[in-house]
């Protein structure tokens, strides 16, 4: 499979999919013409390696995680890398839902005012 059907279908740029070559976490074979040929199973591990890049983890570290991925087979220290990647994980999503749901405050405050009613905020409130 080509380049822009695997990202097409990955959800990612071409130029991501580049990239990901670029750093050793997508490999390609190549076709005539030289052109960049991917497996099927490409696809899945590109969404993959997106989930990890918004969670927050750096090439290195999805570099490190991927060869688990494809073998499963983990090293006591794999299982602790991926327990630490969890933990951090969950400590994101806390922090995002408590935002979301002072956000979800000020939503509601700003409901029970118009622009001739405007809220009235004292020094040192809010």
């Amino acid at each position: 499979m080509r380049i822009g059907r695997v990202a097409e279908r990955a959800g990612v740029s071409v130029r991501a999919m580049r990239y990901y070559e670029e750093q050793g976490l997508v490999v390609a074979a190549r076709g005539p013409g030289d052109q960049r040929q991917y497996a099927e199973s490409d696809v899945e591990r590109v969404r993959f390696i997106q989930l990890l890049y918004s969670a927050g983890l750096p090439s290195k570290a999805i570099l490190d995680i991927l060869p688990f991925a494809d073998t499963l087979v983990a090293t006591p220290e794999m299982t602790l890398r991926l327990t630490g990647e969890r933990e951090r994980i969950q400590a994101r999503i806390e922090d995002l839902t408590r935002a979301r749901t002072r956000l979800d405050e000020l939503i509601g405050l700003a409901g029970q005012y118009t622009e001739s009613s405007p809220a009235v905020c004292s020094p040192g409130s809010g």
